[in-house]
């Protein structure tokens, strides 16, 4: 009896401990892909360092934004996979790898090649993605009917035909692409002077077809950071409306910390990446081909990413001395990344803080906080509770360009998440929705930012002024914005486009429709052929401008190449 209970206890054991060794081996990853890369500190440091300057403008390890959430990547695919897809996506993409052509039709752009990296840089940057792994964002569960395809119609192309010439070549400032970083045109008004800028810091005045260097941010500004990132850097410029007497101008740069206390700080719990700070340049000699004068600081924001900084200041171009317009500053302020990396709350905020705002001040006052500058008393907020008194409006992701037409009222696009692309009609004091909207669609801005929900049946209680345009990501994925023409072709149309695909569009935007059928593809012809950005640059990412001189002709440029093309009048 005892030699029986013997055999059924060692046969009991035997049959335990290969159900142990059973689930065991089945909960094991099929691949242990992640095994051979390095957990050295630092290796993971160095790459830490890389993917900020590199790669921290599109992923995060949080969420998705302009491109995957990479959290738990290196569990999921080979190294070898990702360092070939990080070298030339675009390769991968047109040999039809399943994932990557997956990724490209999920996020609609092409990732920039970064095929010069070194072998150690591509293993450290391994290292450094490796130190992360898969997190599911909380979100509102409650939450259903998720909208597959927000706009289901594709744009289709107009007509009528933009025709080009080319104009100037701006020098290179970099080895690696893009090439030339420019980002803005504008004119002075009176004397005509066009004026073009180029992230990594230099000013230059358009002469003819030769782009002639006026000023240097780097040459002033120690601090000056230029990169990482896309939009970092010298994000935008604007010529006071008196310049020809007074010599006055305006720049946003983007700094490293610590240079100087922020008047727009962030709580201590959050991080701070860099600066955003708005200088006024007084030139001693209005004339004079090169800037020669004196500097000061007028503000300076912190912003807890590198993303979605300032790339917008101007001024009212139609406003008279009689007007209260007049000498105002607008200061497009985006949300530097907060929605996408985690702190929701500093987006949402009802107006009490400057992120994902336009600003209106006057340079040459001095009733701010700080002195510096002064606080127009016909602002929305200027006498209310709980609202900084510089916001003219509130509920942008990343205010791009901002212009006026003909009549004056004034517009700006916002570069949409991953659902939608706006251009807003801008009044004094409004809500545009964002972080719990993107276009005409509700969002959730504590989960999966990428997925779009119809709007509640008691939407009209959040008070958002909805986009006059939109378009999805079917059609392109981040906006460039524009203005409007002036020429016999396109009298009054609203002319723009999107930065990665290069594409140009054309829309009317006097008829106030919400439908997406008022934007349509512009054709572009050069030298007589029909052509468009991706083969004028023999690129896939394009990071398309557009800009505007004096007289109202229309150009077009592109970072891909540092080229600069005018529209001709016909």
């Amino acid at each position: 009896m005892n030699s029986i209970k013997t055999v059924f206890k060692t046969r009991f054991f035997y049959i335990l401990l290969l159900v142990v060794v059973l689930c065991n081996c089945k909960s094991e990853p099929k691949h242990e892909y992640s095994s051979t890369i390095s957990i050295n500190t630092e290796d993971i440091q160095n790459g830490k360092l890389i993917f900020e300057e590199k790669c921290s403008h599109c992923h995060n390890f949080k969420k998705d934004a302009i491109g995957p959430n990479l959290s738990g990547i290196t569990k999921e695919v080979s190294e070898a996979w990702i360092k070939e897809f990080i070298k030339n996506p675009f390769k991968m993409i047109s040999q039809k790898d399943p994932r990557a052509k997956a990724l490209h039709q999920k996020y609609k752009t092409f990732m920039p090649e970064f095929s010069y990296l070194s072998e150690k840089e591509f293993d450290e940057l391994l290292s450094y993605m490796n130190s992360y792994l898969k997190k599911e964002a909380p979100g509102n569960k409650n939450l259903e009917d998720v909208i597959d395809n927000p706009i289901k119609d594709t744009l289709v192309y107009s007509e009528a035909k933009a025709h080009i010439e080319f104009v100037a070549q701006v020098p290179a400032s970099s080895k690696n692409g893009p090439l030339a970083r420019i980002n803005k045109m504008a004119c002075t008004t009176n004397t005509e002077r066009v004026f073009i800028n180029d992230l990594r810091g230099m000013l230059y005045e358009l002469k003819g077809d030769k782009p002639e260097l006026y000023a240097s941010i780097s040459k002033y500004h120690d601090s000056f950071m230029p990169e990482p990132g896309l939009g970092t850097g010298f994000g935008s410029f604007a010529f006071h409306p008196d310049f020809s007497k007074n010599g006055l101008f305006y720049t946003a740069h983007s700094e490293k910390l610590h240079k100087a206390k922020a008047d727009f700080s962030l709580p201590d719990s959050i991080p701070v990446k860099l600066q955003w700070v708005i200088k006024e340049w007084k030139s001693k000699d209005p004339k004079s081909s090169v800037f020669e004068g004196s500097i000061r600081e007028l503000l300076r924001i912190d912003f807890v990413t590198i993303m979605h900084g300032i790339q917008e200041i101007t001024f009212n171009p139609h406003s008279s001395k009689d007007d209260p317009d007049y000498g105002m500053l607008y200061i497009g302020v985006g949300d530097g990344g907060s929605v996408a990396y985690g702190f929701p709350k500093i987006a949402l905020h009802d107006g009490a803080q400057v992120w994902g705002t336009i600003l209106r001040i006057d340079p040459r006052g001095n009733n701010s906080d700080n002195g510096k500058y002064g606080v127009p008393k016909d602002n929305p907020f200027v006498n209310a509770n709980n609202k900084k008194r510089e916001v003219w409006v509130y509920g942008l992701r990343n205010p791009n360009r901002i212009c006026w037409n003909a009549e004056g009222q004034m517009y700006a696009s916002d570069i949409g998440h991953n659902i939608a692309e706006e251009v807003n009609i801008i009044e004094p004091g409004k809500f545009y929705g964002w972080p719990i909207r993107e276009g005409r669609f509700l969002v959730d801005p504590n989960g999966n930012q990428s997925l779009a929900y119809p709007l509640p049946d008691n939407d009209a209680d959040f008070g958002v002024t909805y986009p006059v345009i939109q378009y999805d990501h079917d059609d392109g994925s981040a906006i460039s914005g524009g203005f409007f023409s002036n020429t016999a072709t396109f009298k009054g149309k609203y002319i723009f486009g999107d930065i990665p695909e290069g594409t140009v569009y054309i829309a009317d935007l006097s008829e106030a429709n919400t439908d997406k059928r008022n934007i349509k593809k512009l054709n572009i012809v050069f030298k007589g052929k029909q052509t468009d950005f991706g083969q004028l640059t023999n690129k896939r990412r394009i990071d398309l401008r557009l800009g505007q001189d004096c007289d109202g002709n229309m150009y077009m440029f592109t970072k891909a190449d540092g080229k600069i093309y005018r529209m001709i009048n016909e």
